[in-house]
């Protein structure tokens, strides 16, 4: 059909498409623009007819149509957040976590199209940008990361009706879909093996408390290790970054010499408690086992560091698909995803 057109020249339009593919310039347009109603057949002609012609869509003028963008907004939002002066921005790139979010992301997101635009909130003016940058459309929807527990973005989001999906259950009851980890399992697993290879004087180096995984992790270490005889668990808080594993470890064995076996609620800290048990000239696991938490690049330390496995990429992709869900269907119920986690043994413990 399409040997006997003559040759195309200058930037391919939506009129030579449809030249190319013998149907109308409004039934390309449809295709293109994901309306239904057209026989597949025509579609397939169509599709055929745009890599002949090599026509690019204008995303601006799809954009009319569909009012989608082709972009969500990532964003990674703490209250407050930063500590001792180190800005918000470091402390988020520093931590393997957010790569590990991002890259679950994206490789959900880039075969659809779909492209993520970073954006970091700590402040009410910076959560302010961000609502208003939804609310004028300059993306389809948010993925939110909250480094803190009293974080009001997700509420601000929430109440200015735009998509939204969190990362982890929020601290107070709003009605906003989230993916989550079974915290309170995963702190069970590490209870369980440290209890399994004969520790008998365990502690927990926490998150912050104001962190709902944080609690969760906590409480559920605590109480898998009433379940196995042993009513008090002495524990200090940190805030998941390293100084505050090494700060903390230093603490409890102070104030507990005796201990054989410690919990850390995520790997960086995990890191940390290393280096303090080092340099107190105890030997791991042989005098004290470690166990972290996210299986994150952080556990390729010395000794290898054994984990709970957080699935993050997998669970930021549910995260995407579930953004994807609302923006198509402003009806889909809010809804929430929790993961189960997995022990993985290394030789820290």
């Amino acid at each position: 059909m399409t040997s006997d057109l003559p040759p195309l020249s200058g930037t391919p339009t939506l009129e030579d498409v449809a030249r190319v593919a013998g149907v109308s310039r409004a039934t390309v347009s449809r295709v293109i623009n994901g309306i239904r109603n057209v026989a597949p057949e025509i579609q397939e002609a169509v599709h055929r007819a745009i890599a002949t012609t090599g026509y690019v869509p204008n995303r601006a003028a799809r954009s009319l149509v569909t009012r989608r963008t082709g972009a969500v907004a990532l964003v990674v939002s703490g209250a407050g957040d930063a500590k001792g002066g180190e800005p918000f921005e470091s402390r988020v790139f520093a931590d393997p976590f957010f790569g590990r979010v991002a890259s679950g992301v994206v490789g959900f997101l880039r075969p659809r199209g779909i492209h993520p635009v970073l954006m970091l909130a700590d402040s009410a003016q910076t959560r302010e940008d961000v609502v208003s940058f939804l609310r004028q459309g300059s993306a389809d929807g948010a993925l939110v990361v909250s480094t803190h527990g009293e974080d009001p973005l997700p509420k601000l989001l929430v109440d200015a009706g735009v998509p939204a999906v969190l990362w982890a259950r929020p601290a107070r009851p709003i009605p906003i879909s989230y993916v989550d980890l079974a915290h309170r399992a995963g702190a069970a697993l590490a209870a369980d093996h440290l209890v399994a290879r004969g520790c008998r004087r365990v502690a927990t180096i926490s998150g912050p408390f104001d962190v709902p995984a944080a609690q969760d992790r906590l409480s559920g270490f605590q109480e898998a290790m009433a379940g196995h005889g042993h009513p008090y668990v002495p524990a200090v808080e940190g805030d998941f970054m390293p100084a505050s594993g090494e700060a903390g470890m230093h603490r409890l064995m102070k104030e507990h010499p005796d201990i054989d076996g410690v919990f850390v609620a995520n790997d960086l800290m995990a890191q940390g408690a290393l280096l303090a048990l080092r340099d107190l000239g105890r030997r791991v696991p042989e005098d004290v086992a470690v166990v972290g938490f996210d299986d994150s690049a952080a556990a390729a330390c010395r000794p290898p560091l054994t984990t709970v496995r957080q699935p993050m990429e997998d669970m930021a992709a549910e995260m995407a698909r579930l953004l994807l869900a609302h923006v198509a269907d402003p009806g889909f119920r809010v809804t929430s995803v929790i993961v189960q986690p997995a022990l993985v043994v290394r030789e820290s413990a």
